[in-house]
């Protein structure tokens, strides 16, 4: 490891590091523009400049200049600075005065460093360079005349993304950054390239003159439309969300958010349930909190529990989960699922339903099977990880399922769980080897017996160890493992989702469930939908209550590889709506069976009681398998048929993002049709 001294600062970094990252190492900024630690290193921007004893007189650009023993490195001298200047000079020549009208005024980088490297006057006295702007499809907007081709957004596409749209014409001033043939990217994670660019050559195109950055009010939060558990902050203004941003978690999502969860934000201020509503001689008829909760109650008397459901949506949070739960509890009742989709789910055991590797630890395999999941469209911003282990390690990929990119080279060994068979020869041989299922195999009738030959799977290929689990469930709800974590399924005589359906039960709670065809329901059930869209569960309803989106709640998710995590309220709920655990405690009073907590703090005690899980927040311990046996179901009964995919089209998986005018434009873009809610 090399030591060195910068600024007089002696720092010893590992091999292989840059002068410019030692001196982060050692806490001294240097301005950069091309350079970003999770790309390649390109030095095209020379904004880097510093200047090192016992070289040739002249500044070096430290974002490509290996560090080396011994090296004293000087970061503002006379030389470094003139330098710096002429290369802010040289940026400014053809860049335009937008700033006023600029989208990235107040968070772009070009502004802070050429107040604080550049000079206060321009040499420049020709015409400037004009660009085309491109079109990248519904989500960038570009402005490419103020591009100064730090090629970020290339590296990004190509070597996170694993697309390759975008790339350089021309030479010179006349090179130019677009895709070869105007199209709109192909990516889940495209809209990351706005994060990345330093000036406002590429910004977000439904956000465009919406807000200045200083005018938000910015609050910490987490995605619920994936199970990745992606760390965001949304910024609000008022009563609106105005964008949603990620935040930096090296554990989860590193720095990046996937397009829906980033633009779905539009979603939810339309088609939002506002009021209560009750059913009146056949139609919907708005009511008031007290009306909605005595229809409820009149029609609950005397109905045994055994004729009472509850099902949990896929956004739901831990504490609303836990108060229904307590809920059905009061009245009796074991019919409860929180799987909606009907996937195969073994609750008797955590690793038998996470993403028992963890995210992180994709990066330490050496080989991959993914049965009956398309990672790219379930989760893009952990399917950029599997990537990221593929380029570092040469990690080898298998794949039993449809074949699709996965912007990573794999091994298609299979359509169907038949495939299996020969599944162990592929691993054979990796000391750390991953099997990873998807909803695309759990969700069919043989889920279980997938799920138990998967589990044997791992046991036979050396993936089960004292120090490795192997054996990973991809989900695509972020409330499920939360809702699995606290028991939210049927014991004993309960009825699961398919058991309540054509009139298994007469009551049935919809607890922001839309992810099923309700017309299964039983005509002559009682429907009370609790939710924020008036989506597929609220047309069916015979009492509505209006709940809070995840952005006007505090709650708990835990994500697909069990780590719980806290959302913060940023709004407050639209018109009477309110948050769902204290719409579920008010209705317990009505009725007589007051649940036992007042406060969300008393909430969060009794969910820690119910499962320690949930008193780590944040935190994930990583487990090896102690235990072989392997989940209820028979690894012989699996069918032959092929493995269809869990998610048809990325942009519209849930209420929100079908409310959205983004998602269904990002829909149209990409060939499809665009859904409206509740079809």
């Amino acid at each position: 490891m090399p030591k060195l001294t910068i600024d007089g600062i002696e720092v010893e970094v590992p091999n292989g590091s840059t002068i410019l990252q030692a001196a982060e190492a050692a806490g001294i900024e240097i301005p950069r523009f091309c350079y970003h630690e999770r790309l390649s290193i390109a030095g095209n921007c020379r904004m880097c400049l510093v200047e090192v004893e016992k070289t040739p007189p002249k500044p070096i650009a430290s974002c490509a200049y290996p560090a080396g023993e011994g090296m004293v490195v000087h970061t503002d001298t006379p030389m470094v600075r003139n330098g710096r200047k002429g290369v802010m000079e040289f940026l400014l020549i053809n860049h335009p005065l937008d700033c006023p009208i600029c989208d990235q005024g107040g968070e772009c980088d070009l502004q802070d460093q050429s107040v604080g490297y550049g000079g206060d006057h321009s040499r420049y006295d020709e015409n400037k360079r004009a660009v085309k702007d491109k079109n990248l499809g519904p989500l960038v907007k570009t402005v490419m005349t103020r591009c100064i081709h730090c090629t970020r957004c290339i590296r990004f596409i190509t070597e996170v993304a694993g697309v390759p749209d975008l790339g350089a014409t021309s030479r010179g001033e006349h090179m130019e950054v677009g895709t070869y043939v105007e199209k709109a990217l192909g990516s889940e994670l495209s809209a990351n390239i706005i994060d990345l660019c330093p000036v406002g050559a590429l910004t977000s195109k439904p956000y465009a003159f919406v807000a200045r950055p200083w005018e938000l009010t910015k609050v910490d939060s987490i995605d619920v439309l994936d199970a990745v558990g992606t760390n965001i902050r949304i910024d609000a203004r008022g009563s609106e969300v105005l964008r949603i941003l990620p935040r930096v978690n090296e554990d989860v999502n590193e720095e990046w958010l996937g397009d829906k969860s980033r633009f779905a934000v539009d979603g939810l201020k339309r088609r939002r349930l506002d009021r209560p509503w009750v059913r009146r001689d056949g139609k919907l008829q708005p009511a008031t909190w007290n009306e909605a909760f005595a229809a409820i109650a009149d029609r609950i008397k005397g109905v045994g529990g055994d004729r009472i459901g509850a099902i949990a949506g896929d956004l739901c949070d831990a504490e609303s989960v836990l108060a229904l739960k307590d809920l059905m509890g009061a009245l009796g009742s074991s019919n409860i699922d929180c799987r909606q989709d009907g996937a195969k789910l073994d609750a008797a055991r955590r690793d038998f339903y996470c993403f028992n590797t963890s995210i992180v630890g994709i990066e330490e395999a050496d080989a991959l099977l993914i049965v009956g999941s398309n990672p790219r469209k379930e989760a893009p911003v952990l399917n950029a990880r599997i990537r990221k282990a593929f380029v570092a390690n040469g990690m080898k990929i298998g794949v039993i399922g449809a074949e699709t990119d996965l912007t990573y080279k794999v091994t298609h060994l299979g359509d169907g769980p038949n495939a299996l068979a020969n599944a162990a020869a592929f691993l054979a041989g990796a000391q750390k080897p991953m099997i990873l299922v998807g909803q695309g195999a759990l969700t069919r009738a043989d889920g279980a017996a997938i799920l138990a030959a998967c589990w044997k799977l791992a046991a036979e290929v050396g993936a089960l160890k004292s120090d490795w689990h192997g054996f990973n469930v991809l989900h695509t709800a972020a409330g499920r493992v939360g809702a699995l974590d606290l028991g939210f399924v049927p014991t004993g005589a309960g009825k699961d989702v398919a058991g309540m359906m054509g009139g298994g039960v007469d009551v049935l709670w919809l607890l922001g469930a839309d992810g099923f065809d309700s017309a299964r329901i039983g005509a002559n059930t009682f429907v009370i939908y609790q939710g924020h869209h008036g989506d597929a569960g609220a047309h069916r309803a015979d009492v509505i209550l209006p709940g809070a989106a995840y952005t006007e709640k505090s709650g708990t998710y835990v994500n697909t590889e069990g780590r719980a995590q806290r959302g913060f309220m940023a709004i407050h709920p639209p018109g009477e709506a309110r948050e769902d655990w204290t719409i579920l405690r008010a209705f317990s009073g009505i009725i007589g069976r007051a649940l036992p907590y007042d406060t969300i703090e008393a909430l969060r005690a009794r969910m820690e009681q119910v499962n320690p899980v949930f008193g780590r927040i944040g935190h994930l311990p990583r487990f090896g398998c102690g235990d072989l046996s392997g989940p209820a179901g028979d690894p012989a009964a699996i069918g032959s048929a092929a493995f269809a995919p869990a998610i048809e089209d990325y942009y519209q998986t849930d209420p929100i993002s079908r409310s959205s005018p983004t998602m269904a434009a990002c829909t149209a873009s990409h060939g499809g049709a665009q859904a409206l809610a509740a079809e």
